[in-house]
């Protein structure tokens, strides 16, 4: 599946997880093999627009053509479509089935911690202290009160999008979680049912900004301190896995599973197995490809 149709269906998967509170787009791209291609794509338009906004316009063409085009293209259609299909489908689901919503979630995200983990290779001390710092961070970031929803200014909603995109190419940190926390949650999926392009427009400019500021700095360190950056990926899933915890009350504290429990677990062992089998066969799929590939004379051995 790695033609367009493909990416442009792991783009619907990013864009359903993004409208799930609690569950990282950027999770669902590490998982579906497409974050480092996305991440690397968004640093280099990052560097042209600086370059253009600087003046040196002659560089900038060159900076864009290095991005994986043929991938972000369709990964972004597919996004669009399914936020918007998802904002108006998958919230009253959401709303009335939370505790088996929160189970299906929690067992996707905790079998795709295997992603990063395997991708980090051999974990050193200091992967796993980073691991550990990130998974207690992201406990405690996903164990504050939501706040009230408000009609928010304009400023606030850019202020609020610059922050909640960081966790579009973030894994374990949920998007949409954030806005929840911020008191924005409502009043954002609102805004894209109802097209309000004040709002939109306020959020894009946000999103622009929180990219420009964040993406970069995410690329440099997976070039540079590749395992060391999964390893906190890896830590940021796990400590989130509390935002998914299927019993909780209102201020998403904790609760001890009720008498409903048994069908609640399996909804999470059912989408963790799926989970399972999707990564074996796609490990299978890219071993294959691995076998049949042409051997290029003349290219060093890695």
């Amino acid at each position: 599946m790695t033609a367009a149709p493909g990416h442009v269906l792991r783009g619907m998967a990013m864009g359903v997880a993004e409208v799930v509170p609690g569950v990282s787009g950027g999770t669902v791209a590490l998982v579906l093999g497409v974050y480092e291609r996305l991440v690397d794509s968004a640093g280099h338009v990052v560097t042209a627009l600086r370059l253009s906004v600087t003046g040196r316009w002659a560089e900038a063409p060159a900076e864009l053509r290095r991005a994986h085009w043929t991938t972000v293209v369709p990964v972004l259609a597919g996004m669009v479509v399914a936020v918007l299909v998802a904002a108006r489908l998958l919230e009253p689901v959401i709303e009335d089935h939370p505790v088996g919503a929160r189970a299906v979630f929690s067992g996707l995200v905790l079998v795709s911690i295997v992603v990063p983990a395997r991708m980090v290779g051999r974990w050193a001390g200091r992967d796993v202290a980073t691991a550990l710092l990130a998974a207690v961070a992201a406990f405690l970031l996903t164990g504050l009160p939501p706040a009230g929803e408000v009609d928010p200014p304009l400023p606030v909603v850019v202020l609020a999008a610059a922050v909640a995109v960081c966790a579009l190419v973030l894994p374990g940190v949920s998007g949409s979680f954030l806005l929840l926390t911020l008191g924005l949650y409502g009043p954002t999926l609102a805004a894209v049912n109802d097209r309000d392009p004040g709002y939109l427009a306020a959020f894009a400019l946000g999103a622009a900004l929180g990219l420009g500021l964040f993406v970069k700095a995410l690329q440099v360190a997976l070039h540079r301190h590749h395992a060391l950056t999964l390893a906190l990926m890896t830590g940021l899933m796990a400590g989130s896995l509390r935002a998914l915890w299927p019993w909780q009350d209102e201020d998403r504290g904790l609760l001890a599973p009720d008498d409903g429990a048994l069908p609640v677990l399996a909804l999470a062992a059912g989408a963790g197995l799926a989970v399972a089998v999707a990564l074996a066969v796609q490990a299978r799929l890219e071993r294959r490809a691995a076998a049949g590939a042409p051997v290029v004379q003349g290219s060093p051995d890695r």
